[in-house]
């Protein structure tokens, strides 16, 4: 009987399709396609028990890449506003880090140059401390001298404002160490 039930399983995984046997592994990352826990392929990781019904597709919301990276406009658009206040509590979230960094950012009064752009590098200590100063790393080209470094002054007399931050102490042994990216635009019309 044995060998029966054995014969019959051999002989139906022998005559199905080809493409059934091989399936394309899908490249895009957390593709939505449910997945059963006996399948013998890659699928969605799922945070779902094996036990509900039907399948269980989770939505993974990533709203900030792995490089920690921001920008900041010197006047931002009317739906973006609230990313601008400063909030009332110890940053929690990486959202609330932006909303403060952005918060701080006054751009230059004098020796301004409409469109300028400048990006800068650095990192935060556990305690919301900068470890050493901000590192430039793009200026918009053709800007004389003078006027990048009044723009990276301005970026660093805002930065020094804002210090310390006060994380709390999830936050804070999580950015300890890790580069923040920040482009900083100035959008201001001349004249205005």
């Amino acid at each position: 009987m044995w060998r029966g039930i054995l014969f019959f399983l051999l002989l139906v995984i022998s005559t199905a399709p080809a493409d059934a046997q091989r399936r394309q592994i899908n490249p895009v990352p957390f593709a939505h396609e449910p997945c059963s826990v006996l399948d013998n392929r890659p699928c969605t990781p799922s945070y779902c028990s094996p036990l509900e019904p039907g399948p269980c597709i989770p939505e993974i919301d990533y709203p900030y890449g792995e490089n920690l990276q921001l920008t900041i406009v010197s006047v931002p658009e009317d739906s973006d506003r609230a990313k601008y206040r400063k909030p009332e509590h110890e940053l929690d979230t990486i959202g609330d880090l932006f909303a403060e960094l952005r918060s701080c950012w006054s751009p230059p009064s004098d020796n301004a140059h409409a469109g300028m752009q400048m990006s800068v590098r650095f990192s935060f200590n556990k305690a919301g401390g900068l470890i050493g100063p901000p590192r430039l790393t793009f200026a918009t080209p053709g800007v004389p001298a003078d006027t990048r470094a009044t723009y990276l002054k301005a970026i660093n007399g805002s930065l020094n404002a804002c210090l310390p931050l006060k994380f709390t102490s999830g936050l804070g042994g999580a950015l300890a160490g890790r580069p923040i990216a920040i482009r900083y635009v100035d959008n201001r019309e001349p004249g205005k």
